[in-house]
């Protein structure tokens, strides 16, 4: 079975790179390590064959390249500093709102499913809930047009 649509995204790949992106951006943001040895660790590992890497890559340089616009960003929609939510939370948050902010070709509601599901499959047994409703709030704020 082909999951290639016509305009040739793989979205099976696409969605494996999210939840690899997620766990690399936890051992990132909880580790400290450079993110280029973040990617070249993730890189070696059997299901990144899968996995659509060039967004693996894309995700987590953009999420490092951006972090403080982003933290930003997710501020006035959380309840406490962004460096006290859950790292698994956190990581999500920080993909997901890159994708709102730099990704426009990703549907918003795209972006708020997979890093919903990423989050319930990884974090706490709610986190996916707080999730939803920040990245909700962010869509409206930073996509305004296409939450119409």
């Amino acid at each position: 079975m082909n999951n290639t649509p016509p305009h040739g995204i793989d979205l099976a790949a696409r969605s494996r790179a999210r939840r690899r992106a997620l766990q690399a951006l936890y051992a990132w943001q909880v580790g400290g390590a450079r993110m280029g040895s973040v990617i070249e660790q993730f890189r070696h590992e059997q299901d990144m064959q899968v996995a659509d890497q060039e967004y693996f890559e894309d995700l987590l340089r953009g999420v490092e390249q951006h972090v403080k616009e982003l933290d930003e960003g997710i501020k006035p929609f959380v309840d406490r500093d962004v460096a006290q939510i859950d790292p698994i939370e956190r990581a999500a948050l920080r993909m997901g709102a890159y994708e709102l902010k730099y990704r426009p070709d990703v549907p918003y509601r795209v972006v708020i499913n997979e890093a919903v599901e990423a989050t319930k499959r990884f974090g706490a047994d709610h986190g996916h809930s707080y999730v939803n409703g920040v990245l909700d709030k962010l869509a409206t704020h930073w996509r305004t047009a296409e939450k119409r």
